[in-house]
């Protein structure tokens, strides 16, 4: 029986990269996805082709009642899970005193509460596998931006709910995270401020998807790391 992944956000940017490398490694998948539909049908078909089984689960995950809603189709298709990834997020450019109530929800909401909340509707079937999450976290929860203030807080917040994650599981699951740097530039990052980040690490270059896919594999074969952050950020918490 195939070994089956679970990726939030999975179906564009480095959530595509990351269903993509899952495929490529042997396990049928489920892709949520909020507003990316036609971006998750063409990457279930084309996974599908591969050989792979591949459900789509839409929803905006702010919303409880959505990962409710995703938890019942998922164990109506499938009877396992090994690793469930919470990648979806949001990513406001919002300094701390212009942030509104509504947005500082939202973003808590997607960044911080969903994986916590997913990781509930899944334990069972995590521990029924000795299965592992990992969750992708920034290096700005490490090396706050107050241009990005409530992404910041809820990525930090993100990097120690693994570690209670982690805990709580034990020994049955294994919960990391991955703290990427910049990989593909906001919509809203101009070629200064892009030249800017490039600048601000220790290797001179920004991440690649191969960068984060590759932490994403190394975590799935550590059977003896749990708890942890993985930096993939070329320094740049160091600089």
């Amino acid at each position: 029986m195939s070994r089956v992944a679970l990726i939030t956000g999975g179906a564009v940017r480095v959530g595509r990269a990351i269903s993509i490398a899952l495929a490529k490694a042997g396990y049928d998948l489920a892709i949520s996805y909020n507003s990316s539909e036609e971006p998750a049908k063409n990457l279930q078909n084309n996974l599908r082709i591969e050989g792979r089984e591949v459900l789509l689960l839409g929803g905006d995950l702010s919303c409880p009642v959505t990962i409710d809603k995703m938890g019942s189709t998922f164990r109506d298709n499938f009877q396992r899970l090994d690793l469930l990834v919470n990648n979806a997020a949001n990513f406001y450019s919002t300094s701390l005193l212009d942030t509104t109530c509504d947005e500082w929800d939202k973003v808590m909401a997607v960044n911080l509460r969903a994986p916590h909340l997913l990781v509930k509707e899944f334990a069972n079937m995590l521990t029924e596998s000795c299965g592992s999450v990992i969750n992708i976290a920034d290096h700005l929860g490490l090396s706050p931006r107050t241009s990005y203030a409530h992404h910041s807080v809820a990525k930090a917040g993100l990097i120690h709910l693994t570690r209670i994650q982690a805990m709580t599981l034990a020994p049955d699951v294994r919960v990391n995270a991955i703290a990427p740097g910049l990989v593909l530039p906001p919509e809203d990052m101009d070629r200064e401020k892009y030249d800017a980040e490039v600048a601000n690490t220790l290797l001179k270059r920004t991440g690649t998807l191969e960068d984060v896919t590759q932490a994403i594999m190394f975590l799935v074969n550590a059977p003896n790391i749990t708890g942890q952050t993985l930096v993939v950020d070329g320094g740049s918490t160091l600089s």
